[in-house]
């Protein structure tokens, strides 16, 4: 737990600064699937398999359409993001010991970051130096190892005195192998894909995962008393 020589903490938005039971990402989900189902003329259950194939394939299910079909991504990401924030809840003591953690703060998300700032701004985390949505990333989303340039390129932040947390382990491979310290937030959610026992992957293909964590304000607050 020591975090003494890390000067950059970078997070991801969805399911990390927020529980995944706060229930955002079932509502874009749906909106994900009725997009689908209107641009290819497909039933609900073809729409929800391509959704998922295209995030398996691609990397995001934005990814995919504009691979496959050429869609506007922004158009789309207004669509998606048109979503009820009132079950998020502020979070102050989350807030609190983000804040007093040493160094700059970041966030690296696959939604854009117009939504990102919804989000923050409901949750009362309204502390970040940047937001690095897909669209800063051009359009490459986690975890492809572009998307991680990107954000390196303009933050000028140096991986090994950086930290990542994230609720996907995939999006943990590429942090990992940059050198940077890598914390699993949850219970291993990897989009569609979830074993039995809610994880994404075997244990023993996670040996890019550093910590875990079911409670990022536990997991931040021990490397406050630590420091």
């Amino acid at each position: 737990m020591d975090f003494s020589n890390i000067d950059a903490w970078i997070f991801d938005l969805d399911n990390t600064l927020y529980p995944p039971e706060m229930a955002l990402f079932p509502q874009i989900e749906a909106r994900m699937t009725r997009y689908v189902m209107r641009l290819l003329r497909v039933e609900p259950q073809d729409a929800d398999r391509l959704r998922r194939d295209y995030w398996r394939q691609h990397g995001t299910t934005l990814a995919g359409l504009m691979a496959e079909h050429a869609i506007d991504p922004v158009a789309y990401l207004d669509e998606v993001h048109d979503i009820d924030f009132t079950p998020l809840v502020p979070a102050p003591e989350l807030a609190a010991v983000i804040s007093a953690l040493p160094g700059r703060k970041l966030i690296h998300t696959n939604g854009d970051s117009r939504y990102a700032r919804k989000v923050l701004a409901a949750r009362g985390l309204d502390l970040f130096e940047e937001i690095y949505g897909v669209e800063e990333t051009g359009f490459h989303p986690k975890p492809d190892e572009r998307a991680y340039a990107a954000v390196l390129r303009q933050s000028g932040v140096d991986p090994g005195r950086a930290v990542m947390f994230e609720d996907d382990p995939r999006n943990l491979i590429v942090p990992h192998a940059l050198g940077m310290r890598t914390v699993l937030i949850g219970r291993g959610h990897s989009g569609p894909d979830v074993t039995g026992d809610g994880n994404a992957q075997p244990e023993q293909d996670l040996a890019h995962v550093m910590h875990r964590s079911n409670d990022l304000f536990a997991f931040l607050s021990a490397i406050a008393l630590e420091g």
